[in-house]
């Protein structure tokens, strides 16, 4: 274990700089550094980043990326860039001794090092680490699903998508072309709505330059657990959105569970069996494992307990907010509710979080986060989308036109809002790109079979973690 190195003191006579510490490179961890650069004195503090990635996903174009009406490149924010007044360090928070003040993380580094985990000392500490798929045992799932929670697996999803119609397009064995060809998702919230309406959206288009296959030879599986899906946008237009999934031929089911996904064969609650090749897992979050392995307080779920002020209850020097946050909603009306864990409340918690920070830095009175929610949006596809705003519902094409002018307005940097507009232009002047890039997971392939003289087996994929019981 090395200590990581810190410019406390860095001068005879002056006052060393308060450290803040932030894990974690989402919502909150790049918009509370983002405000912090910006409101932050000379000298008067240092921030460090802790993020897995070195980059921020913006989660809600995922399913257009898939869809492949965005680039993959265009749904991140590169860190480095907007945050160039902060130290990035690309690593993975193991433990936080809140009590001696340190956080263990793991780098790029320090396996090749041999030294072990490196150790990061601070004064201030902003926890965002955000959450997980949340996983539940279902035999078969650890080894044939796949998440949507990344760009890696939303790109991943697409190419897989497309080469299940090359399968089907080239077998003599209608059982694979069957299986190839059904597509089930489980899961009824943003992200396995918008997830299956894009990419079927692509599939049916995609079609057209399958010479043997036909959008209706096509199966389209939604699960969905509970009575309902989509219960953001209320209960008006969760109806409309099942009737308008169903006129495509997608088959909703609800209050009905994944049950198994054994030899490729998922096997509903209700009965239904359906040979498939893909099964889309998007049933829920739950906190980042990191917390568990922190000295800081925690509720049932597993979140951190707040205070309004974004603060950790009990704990003084913590600061916590988005998903790894249960933060009181005081606007709510009634004891013990707690703000959503999604992007609305997450942009809008690292603003009063950064502003909390710097007034406690500064003898200065704390604010409360008070946000009363807007409403909701979600794409179905292309020109089809559902809308709950301020009240007022929306379907159709004019609820989708307000998700992409939202989502524009609330994506990072000028840079970005400016690159997905022109690609969305350009998606309306020409054909959608149908191409599989799936050759990307395996780039040295190629060269292994030159240098080698022969084809050699694929390397083995790590043993998958076992699918647990989270909550969150």
């Amino acid at each position: 274990m090395v200590k990581a190195a810190n410019s406390r003191g860095t001068a005879p006579g002056t006052p060393p700089r308060t450290r803040i510490l932030i894990v974690g490179g989402g919502y909150v961890g790049m918009y509370t550094a983002l405000r912090l650069q910006r409101k932050l004195r000379a000298g008067e503090a240092e921030v460090t980043v802790v993020s897995a990635e070195p980059y921020m996903t913006y989660q809600p174009f995922l399913p257009e990326a898939a869809a492949g009406a965005i680039s993959p490149r265009h749904v991140v924010v590169p860190l480095r860039r907007v945050l160039g007044k902060c130290r990035i360090v690309i690593g993975e928070a193991e433990r936080i001794d809140h009590a001696k003040r340190t956080v263990t993380v793991s780098t790029l580094a320090t396996a090749d090092e041999g030294t072990g985990p490196i150790e990061m000392e601070y004064d201030e500490l902003v926890l965002a680490p955000g959450s997980i798929s949340r996983t539940l045992p279902v035999p078969g799932l650890a080894d044939y699903g796949i998440g949507f929670k990344t760009v890696e697996e939303a790109i991943g999803l697409r190419n897989h998508v497309i080469e299940q119609m090359d399968i089907a397009s080239s077998t003599r064995d209608p059982a694979l072309r069957d299986a190839a060809l059904t597509f089930v998702f489980v899961g009824g919230g943003f992200a396995g709505v918008e997830a299956l309406g894009e990419l079927e959206d692509m599939a049916r288009y995609a079609s057209r330059y399958y010479h043997n296959i036909k959008p209706e030879d096509m199966k389209w599986v939604l699960v969905e657990a509970s009575d309902r899906i989509l219960p953001e946008v209320g209960p008006k237009m969760g109806v409309y959105t099942v009737r308008e999934l169903r006129r495509r031929n997608i088959d909703v089911r609800m209050e009905t569970r994944l049950e198994s996904c054994e030899n490729r064969v998922a096997v509903l609650s209700d009965g239904a069996r359906f040979p498939t090749r893909t099964v889309v897992w998007t049933a829920g979050v739950k906190p980042h494992p990191i917390l568990a392995a922190s000295d800081l307080p925690k509720n049932e779920r597993g979140r951190l307990v707040c205070t309004s002020f974004l603060t950790v209850e009990g704990v003084e020097h913590a600061w916590a907010a988005g998903d790894a946050a249960a933060v009181p909603d005081i606007t709510a009306g009634e004891e013990g509710r707690e703000c959503a864990p999604n992007a609305q409340h997450a942009v809008r918690q690292a603003k009063v979080l950064a502003d909390n920070l710097l007034a406690a830095l500064r003898d200065e009175v704390l604010t409360e986060y008070a946000h009363k929610y807007a409403g909701s949006v979600a794409s179905l596809g292309l020109h089809r989308g559902v809308a709950h705003i301020y009240g007022r519902k929306l379907k159709a094409y004019p609820a989708w036109f307000m998700h992409r002018a939202y989502h524009l307005s609330r994506i990072p940097s000028f840079n970005r809002k400016m690159r997905v507009l022109a690609e969305w232009t350009l998606a309306g002047l020409f054909k959608r790109e149908i191409v599989s890039l799936g050759s990307l997971e395996h780039p040295r392939a190629e060269f292994e079979l030159a240098a080698g003289g022969g084809p050699k087996p694929p390397h083995p994929p790590p043993a998958p973690n076992p699918p647990q019981n989270g909550q969150g």
